[in-house]
């Protein structure tokens, strides 16, 4: 079973600390134009766009690359990246040994943001971003004593920065509006991480301390969909990544995603996509 290929992040482990790296956009394309093919990370990828062209595919949707574009990603994504001669801007990635909030208002920011893996700010907003990151690149560059913790305060203010763009300062968040998204995130991350292994909702329910009554209202207020819905959804996006970025036979796809019943498998595939996982995999390559 050949695994998805997964980028390591270009730097080395930070002394007692994850890995972290942060560059200039224009130094990594060096005048040349740069493309990615379909693979994905094990670790936070932010790609903030001051001036530049391209698309970015993330999990089979694509975005255009424009100017002030800012891009996250989660670690087990996949996505691909063209990015012209030119472009300006910061890239930034780093894991969860580096950047592990303890706080429970932090943790949920991170949640929050990475779940939202594009944003076109207005400029003003922007700036403020670029300023964040352009503080991170300059403590990285100079590791002055401290530098670590300057970093990580400052990746605090990023994500903070971040949900502003979309949130609305005149309907702020009700407490029970709070523990919805938060419950929802909860799902969401247990989701992906025993998504081959755990397929029910009330495996998940178990797992949460709720009823499956209460899940599904949270899925429904969140997002306006089941949990049931939201697994499925999830099923078949693992499997097109798998179908796109690995030569793997159909059964064993069906195998890492935990069925012993390739026929099941297929119908279950067509049944969400219109197409068998041969025909989508032949159309959409």
């Amino acid at each position: 079973m050949k695994k998805i290929p997964v980028r390591n992040i270009a730097s080395a482990k930070e002394p007692d600390s994850g890995r972290f790296s942060i560059r200039k956009i224009q130094a990594i394309l060096n005048g040349k134009e740069l493309s990615h093919d379909l693979h994905r990370h094990n670790f936070f990828f932010v790609l903030a766009v001051r001036t530049g062209e391209g698309v970015h595919e993330i999990d089979f949707t694509p975005h255009q690359v424009v100017d002030r574009s800012v891009f996250l990603l989660r670690p087990g994504q996949v996505h691909q990246l063209r990015l012209n001669a030119g472009a300006t801007g910061y890239l930034m990635e780093f894991d969860n040994g580096f950047y592990h909030p303890k706080d429970k208002a932090a943790v949920q920011r991170l949640r929050k943001a990475s779940s939202k893996n594009y944003c076109l700010p207005e400029a003003s907003r922007f700036e403020k971003l670029d300023t964040v990151l352009s503080s991170i690149f300059e403590e990285q560059t100079n590791k002055h004593e401290g530098y670590q913790d300057v970093i990580k305060a400052n990746l605090d203010i990023f994500y903070i920065e971040f949900l502003r763009q979309s949130s609305n300062p005149e309907n702020p968040a009700t407490p029970a509006g709070s523990y919805i998204q938060e419950r929802y995130e909860e799902f969401i991350e247990l989701l992906e991480s025993h998504l081959t292994s755990l397929k029910q909702v009330s495996q998940y329910t178990d797992l949460m301390s709720l009823s499956s009554y209460q899940l599904n209202e949270i899925t429904k207020t969140a997002v306006g969909k089941t949990a049931s819905a939201l697994i499925d959804e999830y099923i078949i996006l693992e499997a097109k990544r798998y179908l796109l970025a690995t030569p793997n036979q159909i059964k064993d796809v069906a195998d890492h995603l935990g069925y012993e019943d390739v026929s099941y498998f297929i119908r279950f595939f067509k049944k969400h996509t219109g197409y068998s996982p041969d025909v989508f995999r032949r159309n959409f390559k």
